[in-house]
């Protein structure tokens, strides 16, 4: 089922002997558009650590609860790697916390999912802003680290622009919860087009100005602003997605 990363904000994670915390932020891998981690904060067992938790880990959701159950204890948590999560996670410290965990590695996938999605910005857990030299600087960081993991926290607020001028903002994900693959980035148009909400897929990224917070698509404006307009309060199905999908290879 798809659903939007800030309808899963709050969830409870739940280990096999008791709460571990709550689902904080979401980290993403750019070359396949796959949700890796999930930034948990920890409850006061744990001094109210961050801590990255991998989908693999994760069993039967309980929906109800908003709940995540996952196959670890608390004490597998406490004595995990030490990673700063208001760092970008290096290559390094993400090996060293798979290798303890047992999750498999995914490096060998390399292939580029969605065009663009190479380009995103860097893993960034501070309050959002506009200094330019905090992004400069965290970028230069991310880049000279080669990491492919991206924030959702960062990204959220990127302007999106057409082939023709500016029509919005990232607002919202929308993951398939069985893959945890990203299908689409809900954009609201604010004042350009009376504050619709509409999805723009990965696929139709053409590139991304990291520096400038901006994702430029391979569509015009009217081209968006004709498109079908996203209802939050529905549920994403095929037919709506097959008439998206079909409004834009036209």
């Amino acid at each position: 089922m798809k659903r939007s990363i800030n309808s899963l904000l709050g969830y409870t994670i739940k280990g096999m002997d008791g709460e571990i915390g709550k689902v904080e932020e979401f980290y993403f891998d750019d070359r396949t558009s796959t949700i890796r981690y999930l930034v948990v904060k920890t409850g006061g067992w744990l001094s109210e650590k961050k801590v990255l938790i991998s989908p693999e880990a994760f069993q039967k959701p309980e929906l109800e609860s908003k709940t995540f159950s996952v196959n670890l204890t608390q004490e597998k948590i406490k004595n995990s790697p030490d990673i700063d999560t208001d760092k970008p996670v290096s290559r390094k410290q993400e090996e060293l916390m798979r290798g303890y965990y047992s999750w498999p590695g995914y490096y060998g996938n390399g292939m580029y999912g969605y065009p663009g999605f190479g380009m995103w910005g860097y893993p960034l857990v501070e309050v959002r802003g506009t200094e330019k030299e905090m992004i400069q600087r965290k970028a230069k960081e991310h880049a000279a680290d080669n990491s492919h993991l991206r924030s959702t926290d960062e990204v959220t607020g990127y302007t999106i622009h057409a082939t023709d001028g500016d029509i919005g903002e990232v607002k919202n994900f929308i993951v398939e919860d069985a893959t945890w693959k990203i299908h689409f980035l809900v954009v609201e148009t604010g004042n350009w087009f009376s504050e619709k909400k509409v999805l723009i897929s990965p696929q139709w990224i053409k590139d991304v100005k990291w520096e400038e917070q901006k994702v430029t698509i391979n569509h015009s404006k009217d081209g968006v602003k004709n498109s079908p307009e996203y209802d939050s309060s529905q549920p994403i199905n095929d037919t709506y997605e097959n008439s998206l999908n079909d409004y834009y290879e036209k």
